[in-house]
């Protein structure tokens, strides 16, 4: 329960990616780590805890030492509306915006919505990047109402160009001119900005039995605090280098200069190697898992997942499978995560597809092109994945957190077809 309600705060100062990588920056300082620079290339070699940072938005954090790497990824960004201005329409003030990713559009209507994201600013020394979130509802997408469209129960299709426009007022200044001032900066200094619609509603636990979180962005949240959380315990074993990644852009493909299938993963593993040799016995002794959230079985509707390979709510962490590779577990992967699995005491469960559906990709296979190693795709279970709220399990948030313990506090050594667990 008290990792539950940790979550859900971590959420509350998560609206975007760049208010989760500066969540994340305070959480490492105050267990010790400094903030490097990737220009600061001798600082990554030196065994010390340190994180550095690319685009605001992508984190990666390491420490300790040893012969590999032992890796967790995860990515901070969901679905959602990016701004592209204001729009005046007559006695309303709304906003204008596109899609950010995969919503399930109908989710957001009649919600409290709030602004957050990041503003250039314009200064006498050039520009400043600066964070900001309205930290309070400030808008609402409107639904149609059933008297003025009787056939809404029939089903509607959303145009995300006239439907899913946020109103944000009846008169007055627009968001712009509230954005410069808590700022403090005028509007004409606002040179450009990277603003999101982000579900302003707290997260809870719910359930007849306390058993449930229903909480916006647990995709993919919920996997980063826990993986998060088993960084900040693990103990420096010495078995292998311990690195926490956590990535902007997986909802839409990952192809950013900070994403999982940008360099910042591999430069990063190739500055703490110190040069080439070194990195390539370093990654034939790596393991990554890569954690993003997984189906759950449809309470209503257990007929859309796979016969075989389905976990419900309730247990444990997913281990992921796609025979194309979608998802990077393979035999040997899988084998060290069950390990992994069985000396944290965490429960795992197999996922799979259905095999006439297709399925989404995450990071584990994007990474493994630029790093190529060992890798897993693990998840939580969860509901209405995409959603603008969705729903997981309290329990099996536990055993993803002590999972991603055991996994950061040891280490493996490749001995020709024998993977030594140190």
């Amino acid at each position: 329960m008290e990792n539950a309600r940790k979550l859900i705060e971590f959420i509350g100062k998560c609206p975007t990616a760049y208010q989760a990588v500066a969540e994340i920056k305070a959480r490492l300082l105050a267990s010790g780590f400094t903030e490097i620079s990737e220009g600061e290339v001798g600082a990554f070699s030196d065994g010390g805890r340190h994180f550095v940072c690319r685009a605001d938005s992508s984190i990666i954090a390491f420490f300790g030492s040893g012969d590999g790497f032992g890796i967790a990824a995860t990515h901070l960004d969901s679905p959602t509306f990016k701004l592209k201005g204001d729009l005046s329409g007559g006695a309303y003030l709304k906003l204008d915006t596109e899609k950010y990713g995969g919503s399930i559009l109908y989710s957001w209507l009649d919600r409290p919505l709030g602004i957050a994201g990041r503003v250039v600013i314009n200064t006498e020394n050039g520009i400043s990047v600066r964070l900001y979130d309205s930290a309070r509802p400030i808008a609402v997408i409107p639904s149609v109402a059933i008297h003025q469209n009787r056939s809404v129960n029939d089903g509607v299709k959303f145009n995300p160009a006239t439907d899913m426009l946020p109103l944000i007022g009846l008169s007055g200044e627009g968001l712009y001119d509230a954005v410069a001032r808590e700022c403090g900066a005028c509007k004409e200094d606002i040179l450009s900005s990277d603003l999101f619609v982000y579900n302003a509603e707290q997260g809870t636990v719910a359930g007849l039995n306390n058993e449930l979180i229903i909480s916006p962005r647990l995709d993919n949240l919920e996997c980063t605090f826990a993986a998060l959380c088993g960084f900040l315990s693990a103990e420096n074993s010495g078995k292998s280098v311990s690195v926490f990644a956590a990535f902007d852009s997986e909802e839409i493909g990952s192809a950013t200069k900070g994403g999982a299938d940008s360099t910042f993963l591999s430069d990063t593993l190739a500055k703490i190697a110190g040069d080439a040799e070194t990195l390539a016995k370093m990654l034939e002794n790596s393991f990554m898992l890569s954690a993003d959230n997984a189906h759950a079985t449809h309470p209503n509707h257990p007929e859309l997942s796979d016969k075989t390979g389905s976990p419900n709510l309730g247990s444990g962490v997913a281990l992921k499978y796609n025979a194309n590779q979608r998802y990077a577990t393979d035999a040997v992967s899988a084998a060290l995560t069950k390990k992994l699995a069985r000396e944290a005491g965490a429960r795992l469960s197999d996922y799979y597809c259905r095999a006439d559906m297709p399925c989404g990709s995450t990071l584990g296979s994007i990474s493994t092109t630029h790093v190529g190693i060992l890798c897993a795709d693990i998840g939580l279970p969860q509901l209405a994945m995409h959603s603008a709220s969705e729903t997981a399990a309290v329990s099996d948030l536990s055993d993803m957190i002590a999972l991603m313990q055991a996994h950061f506090s040891s280490g493996i050594e490749k001995r020709g077809n024998e993977y030594i667990v140190k």
